[in-house]
């Protein structure tokens, strides 16, 4: 077998979970500066689900086969000219960057060490695959909202990923957690530390408290949930509604008129220092990673289609090999 070739995640079309098959693509070669890491497991995102889907191709093109996965663990196959950080065989964990696109379901990445960091000790690198994302949560809470002990915290889509993450967060920075999930979360969430838990189905946003930090991972209604902010307040979204994404791009815009007030919008780029910093909160026991179920690389379509479903607790994990 040609050891320059690996299995990767693939698909030729737009459309469900079905266009995804496991297919063969020469190996990555790292480049100076990146590392080329065995992949040993990765999550399934609600942004590749949009982009598979074709709802951004205007963004993403028509060129194919295209690949999906944004995060993984493994260990360190092989360091580019240039790093000294990392050496064989170090475990490792990642997001791929904004212009790196998708692509880590697959045998092999490269990617620059920029975007590594070093997994703690004694976490399996299949559970440790649910937590790369929460470095968005990070984020969020700490340097766009600024959120601080005894505020109030409001996270909406809390039992996915990111929300999962964010409560866990929010708890340990000394907020007042009200989570909003589906039913069948609601006990999920509040193991986590939610003070509140609240089923999203059964209650508006207009009937809701006032909050001094609202995080939204829906990206749906925005409008509505910016009026739930106390004087104040900051908002926080990592998501646009995937089924009028210009309708979100345009109100994420116009909400600037708000100054403090508006809709801060960004999307997880994270680097060394966030990296670090996550590894400290799962060292310190602020986090820990919530895997809802495992599939293997053959079953990437099957995790897609369990997202699309809706209902997660956690993350879905793909284990590659």
């Amino acid at each position: 077998m040609n050891d320059r070739m690996m299995k990767a995640v693939l698909y030729d079309r737009y459309g469900g979970p079905e266009v995804l098959y496991v297919g063969r693509v020469p190996r990555p070669e790292p480049a100076p500066g990146e590392v080329l890491v065995k992949v040993r497991a990765f999550s399934v995102n609600g942004g590749e689900l949009t982009v598979r889907s074709g709802r951004l191709r205007l963004l993403s093109g028509r060129t194919f086969p295209q690949r999906v996965g944004l995060d993984f663990t493994g260990e360190v196959a092989e360091p580019g000219a240039g790093v000294t950080r990392f050496a064989p065989g170090d475990r490792v964990w990642g997001v791929l960057g904004r212009t790196s696109g998708f692509g880590s379901a697959a045998e092999y990445v490269s990617v620059p060490a920029t975007r590594v960091g070093r997994l703690p000790d004694g976490i399996d690198p299949v559970d440790a695959a649910a937590l790369p994302v929460a470095t968005a949560a990070i984020t969020a809470l700490r340097d766009k909202a600024g959120l601080r002990p005894g505020e109030r915290l409001l996270v909406r889509g809390a039992a996915g990923g990111v929300g999962n993450a964010a409560v866990q967060l929010g708890r340990a920075y000394g907020a007042e957690v009200t989570a909003l999930a589906r039913a069948t979360g609601l006990d999920f969430v509040r193991g986590l530390g939610a003070h509140r838990a609240i089923d999203h189905r059964t209650v508006r946003a207009a009937d809701l408290d006032r909050f001094d930090v609202v995080l939204d991972t829906a990206g749906t209604d925005l409008r509505a949930y910016r009026r739930r902010l106390a004087p104040g307040g900051r908002m926080v979204t990592l998501a646009f509604d995937p089924k009028r994404p210009a309708a979100s791009f345009g109100y994420l815009a116009a909400s600037t008129v708000h100054g403090r007030g508006r809709v801060r919008f960004f999307s997880g780029n994270p680097g060394q220092a966030d990296f670090d910093d996550l590894a400290r909160h799962v060292v310190e026991g602020k986090l820990r990673p919530a895997v809802d179920t495992v599939f293997p690389l053959e079953e990437t379509a099957a995790a897609h289609r369990a997202l699309e479903a809706g209902g997660v607790r956690g993350k879905y994990v793909v284990r590659v090999g």
